[in-house]
């Protein structure tokens, strides 16, 4: 089945002219050239679209359906020629921006709110993935750009520090390793957890230190925030991991004992990450220097796998 959108234009020009003179007419083509893509429509499509009388024509039944579908499709083009207008002078654009759950829910939503409030015409599909599914979409383009730990390997990409997101142990006071000034995770792994979503990029995260050290985390309930581990850590039902800053803003936070985890994937930090920063479209590079320029790493500069 092969026809276009000059095709689909001509059939709807003729079936409202009733004639195939009117929609040549119309379509700025000759009768001849008209009749001809008429025929080699019915021909595609293996079925005929007008009736033919001493008057005119009018459309079968197969033939309004056509019609029908014409329409939706040609107006869809119409928008798409609209919308990408718009894009090709710069009146508007869409970001996709891959981050972790850190970054989601503690850094990005004043930021992002800050660059959205300077670019009304900007858009940002903001998606949240285990760091090395957003390497995977950087690296084949379907994401702009990522935000993801240092603990993955990101050498083939261009990074740029982000913020420090050391994570944090928290349980109730009375807990029994309240006494330790700083534990390691696989110190923790005999009690019960209060974890994240089973999807959410930290629970696949800590799942797999947890692997690593040959152990399953053992999870009596999972929340659906960071407030919502901290509120049930703070009765009794469970650890919990999660970001200091997240532990720093927490309204309940003299209720919680807090223990930095001595591993070193739990001192992590946060990387923006493009296959070219200098290739982005201009709108994608202000969202990079807005988002750099707030970094807790001052002084730094960008890394290439270039350089």
């Amino acid at each position: 089945m092969h026809f276009d959108l000059i095709d689909l234009k001509l059939f709807l020009h003729v079936c409202e002219a009733g004639n195939i003179t009117g929609g040549a007419s119309r379509s700025h083509l000759s009768l001849a050239s008209a009749s001809a893509r008429i025929r080699g429509l019915e021909s595609a499509l293996g079925i005929t679209m007008l009736e033919r009388g001493r008057r005119g024509v009018t459309p079968t039944a197969a033939g309004k359906a056509l019609a029908q579908h014409a329409r939706l499709i040609l107006q869809q083009v119409e928008r798409l020629q609209a919308d990408l207008t718009e894009y090709a002078q710069g009146f508007k654009g869409q970001i996709r921006l891959l981050c972790n759950t850190s970054a989601l829910s503690e850094y990005l939503p004043e930021r992002l709110a800050e660059y959205l409030a300077r670019y009304p015409n900007i858009d940002i599909n903001l998606e949240e993935h285990p760091s090395l599914r957003i390497l995977h979409a950087v690296r084949h383009g379907t994401a702009d750009i990522g935000i993801i730990s240092n603990a993955v390997d990101a050498s083939d990409l261009q990074t740029l520090p982000f913020c420090a997101d050391p994570l944090t142990l928290i349980m109730p006071a009375s807990h029994p390793l309240a006494e330790h000034d700083t534990l390691r995770f696989s110190q923790t792994l005999q009690y019960e957890f209060v974890g994240l979503g089973v999807n959410s990029a930290m629970s696949i995260y800590l799942e797999e230190q947890a692997l690593h050290l040959g152990h399953r985390i053992k999870t009596r309930v999972r929340a659906e925030s960071f407030d919502g581990v901290m509120r049930m850590v703070i009765r009794g039902a469970g650890l919990g991991v999660v970001p200091r800053a997240a532990v720093e803003r927490f309204q309940q936070a003299g209720r919680l004992k807090s223990l930095p985890l001595s591993d070193s994937w739990a001192d992590r930090e946060l990387l923006l990450c493009a296959p070219d920063f200098d290739a982005l479209p201009e709108y994608a590079k202000a969202l990079v220097r807005h988002l750099s320029e707030k970094t807790a790493f001052p002084g730094t500069s960008m890394s290439s796998p270039d350089n």
